[in-house]
């Protein structure tokens, strides 16, 4: 029986690794924390937030997915959005998912990630 998701893996070009750490830890405010040694020699980084991992793993010939996306679970949703669009990430807000406030951004290598929040508003 699966009990929960232990961690989402994205993708990158080989080299990226500074600006994904810009990204996930200077504008996304996750921690990095490290690759087990005989993992950290294949290149990427790996972040955390509370229970949350991403990995990002080196892949030689890179295309980002177009749609295929983590959905990350925020408290603040409105302040979370200025805090990213003001450290130069992209807000992209999406009003399709009934019962949430939503948007999306993509990091320095073209992932997209969703960030969402339940509307306790909505009926």
């Amino acid at each position: 029986m699966i009990a929960a998701v232990d961690h989402v893996q994205l993708a990158a070009p080989p080299g990226t690794e500074d600006a994904l750490r810009a990204y996930y830890a200077d504008t996304l405010g996750m921690t990095e924390i490290p690759k087990p040694p005989t993992l950290a020699a294949r290149g990427g980084c790996w972040f955390q937030a509370g229970p949350v991992q991403l990995h990002l793993g080196i892949e030689k010939d890179f295309r980002p997915a177009r749609k295929a996306h983590p959905g990350l679970r925020v408290i603040g949703i409105g302040a979370y959005a200025e805090l990213l669009a003001a450290r130069g990430a992209t807000v992209t807000w999406d009003g399709d998912l009934p019962g949430h406030r939503r948007f999306f951004s993509y990091d320095p290598v073209g992932n997209r990630l969703e960030f969402l929040e339940r509307d306790h508003s909505f009926g």
